[in-house]
């Protein structure tokens, strides 16, 4: 981790959804990083105001991850959420332009994370754009071929709001190493779906999760009541929950 604040240069964006966009950022002197770190992005206004919000990386971190991506070791991407009354998101997904650059400070982080030499198994559960840091667990995990047990629950309003779509897909499908995927759509399911729309509760959770007896290692991250509802839930049920590790972002969130 670097304490130190660094300029990062944006060499590529694309958007995610009408109110998301990665950023492809490249840090010198950068050494790759963990999935599931974070970084510190601070913005600086001509009359010297400054504003820091941490992003979280949605690359994955390790050995030949960033691969998939054509990322070198000082690259790395983030994916911002615009927030209506946000004072750095909104410049990040609108007004940002390749060839900018941002003061950066890290990468940050030693616990939401997973190494590639971790062997048990994991459920990863997204609330909204709480899927960032845990694409970068499953973009690593797949890259470094694991043979760890993996499944993603993503909890979001619609098809529409979902990160990632066609990766998603593509790593569920994957031969070696695949991502177990489960969807539970909160306002808008998909046409021709036999589960409708509604949001997580206890018992569909269970459902879709990986049992206590698998012992597995949880990363929960969404908005504060998505992750406290759901860490209860599974605390209740029976996990441990030394195994159950949470991040909550910002942003306005709903409960499950």
């Amino acid at each position: 981790m670097s304490s130190v604040w660094r300029v990062a240069d944006v060499v590529g964006t694309r958007m995610e959804t009408p109110t998301a966009r990665t950023l492809r950022l490249r840090i010198p002197g950068l050494h790759g990083h963990l999935a599931g770190q974070h970084v510190d992005i601070r913005l600086t206004a001509p009359d010297g105001y400054q504003a820091v919000r941490s992003y979280s990386i949605a690359s994955g971190g390790g050995r030949g991850a960033l691969e998939p991506h054509g990322l070198a070791e000082d690259e790395l991407e983030l994916t911002v959420e615009e927030l209506a009354d946000g004072e750095v998101s909104p410049y990040l997904v609108r007004g940002l332009q390749i060839g900018d650059q941002l003061e950066l400070r890290g990468p940050v982080g030693g616990w939401f994370v997973w190494h590639d030499g971790d062997a048990g198994p994991v459920q990863l559960i997204a609330g909204g754009s709480g899927i960032v840091p845990l694409m970068s667990m499953a973009r690593a995990h797949a890259a470094s071929g694991s043979s760890a047990p993996f499944r993603m629950l993503y909890s979001l309003r619609s098809p529409f709001s979902g990160y990632y779509t066609d990766e998603l897909h593509t790593l569920a499908a994957e031969a070696e190493a695949p991502l177990q995927l489960d969807y539970v759509y909160t306002r808008q399911a998909p046409p021709g779906t036999s589960t409708p729309a509604g949001r997580l509760t206890a018992e569909g959770l269970m459902r879709r999760v990986l049992p206590a007896s698998d012992a597995p290692t949880f990363f929960v991250c969404g908005s504060t009541p998505f992750v406290e509802a759901v860490a209860g839930w599974l605390v209740d049920a029976g996990h441990d929950a030394a195994r159950i590790r949470t991040e909550r972002y910002g942003g306005i969130g709903g409960t499950p």
